[in-house]
């Protein structure tokens, strides 16, 4: 099996990858959810760091310098996937995370971590984009650290549905701030592998929840 698939298999048993009736933060119903908080054990969190490390590599090597998770779920995404970085492929990225608050006393600032300055080129490391306003939030907190470059966004599931126009949440960042952007896995690659797979005793995209993807897919794809 190649890495996605790996992945997806590590995203189900994790719980992190369900399927029911769910309500996304735009109001949406969905068939299916991804929520990176229920990573929860040594083994996940190092094995998730590396499924982004090579997707990492495999999408833009070493043309960077810095990854940036924002605050909170990408705070454990930045950290794993630079230390899967150094051990796997013997890149020692730099990392840092915002606080959702401005210290004002101690070392003080909004970003921990890695101080940024000038020319470093930035990854953001985020868990799903749906709107991308996480994005908007972070691209102007970046660049008022410094004279920075952010040549890639990277997250766990590309959804492949329609931001707040006719484009993909993730295409939009794209369009909106020229930045590169790329998954681990897509909706598709996910569908196509666990549609009548079984795993642990379960298949969880039977003939019924493929047809529900599927009308979800035909009103909010992109």
């Amino acid at each position: 099996m190649g890495y996605k698939e790996d992945f997806i298999e590590l995203m189900v048993r994790a719980q992190v990858l369900t399927f029911g009736d769910f309500v996304t933060k735009s109001g949406r119903k969905t068939p299916f959810f991804i929520n990176t908080g229920n990573y929860r054990t040594g083994e996940q969190i190092c094995r998730l760091g590396e499924f982004y490390a090579k997707a990492i590599h495999e999408n833009i090597g070493d043309d960077f310098d810095v990854l940036y998770g924002p605050a909170y779920k990408g705070i454990p995404l930045a950290v794993t996937a630079a230390s899967a970085l150094f051990r796997e492929m013997n890149k020692n990225a730099a990392y840092c995370f915002n606080r959702k608050e401005a210290k004002d006393h101690g070392e003080g600032g909004t970003i921990i971590g890695h101080k940024l300055k000038n020319g470093d080129r930035v990854v953001i490391v985020e868990d799903v984009i749906t709107a991308g306003t996480s994005v908007r939030e972070s691209v102007p907190l970046l660049k008022a650290q410094a004279d920075i470059q952010i040549p890639a966004l990277v997250v766990s599931v590309d959804r492949m549905e329609r931001g707040s126009g006719e484009l993909t949440a993730l295409k939009e960042v794209e369009s909106e701030f020229g930045i590169r952007t790329f998954a681990i896995v897509t909706i598709d690659e996910i569908v196509k592998y666990l549609y009548k797979r079984v795993i642990d005793g379960k298949v969880l995209i039977d003939d019924e929840m493929k047809i529900r993807i599927d009308e979800y897919r035909m009103q909010y794809g992109a």
